[in-house]
């Protein structure tokens, strides 16, 4: 027989928890340590990683339609990006933690058809189209996410 090693329960519910609110006060300077990264910051910077990688690639080739594939491949990324990112601004978007979810999850749809959506037209609208570099330009500018929140602006020190 298994031996059971789950805690019991406690007998008395009304114990202090160890996880307490904090004050007006400690949540302001939470904030102040840790600024939000803008979704305009990440779609600049995935639409600027897919712009300088379009151009290696060019360069790096010879090839003008290597180049077009690595922009393509940025651009599936940029413009559903965008587009969630307007979503997410928007007027509806923080009403109540309700919407605010309920919003979240559609625009997460909608971005992910409209990537599936440029991505099955990609061969009709890039000339001479090189899915390899068309990948590389992808997973380039989806990994801009990473770089954004290691770039995200700090907060100010003051010395107290």
């Amino acid at each position: 027989m298994p031996s059971n090693n789950i805690a019991p329960l406690p007998e008395d519910l009304d114990e202090v928890s160890p996880v307490r609110p904090l004050s007006a006060e400690e949540a302001r300077r939470v904030r102040e340590q840790n600024p939000q990264v803008s979704l305009w910051w990440v779609v600049a910077g995935q639409a600027g990683v897919g712009l300088v990688a379009a151009l290696v690639a060019w360069v790096l080739t010879g090839k003008q339609n290597v180049g077009w594939s690595v922009a393509y491949g940025a651009l599936a990324v940029v413009v559903p990006a965008a587009v969630f990112a307007r979503g997410l601004t928007g007027r509806f978007a923080s009403l109540n933690a309700g919407t605010a979810a309920v919003g979240f999850l559609l625009w997460e749809m909608v971005k992910i058809a409209l990537t599936f959506a440029m991505l099955a037209m990609a061969s009709r609208l890039v000339a001479g189209l090189s899915w390899p570099a068309l990948l590389v330009g992808l997973v380039l500018a989806m990994k801009v996410y990473w770089v954004a929140l290691a770039f995200a602006r700090r907060p100010k020190t003051t010395s107290s």
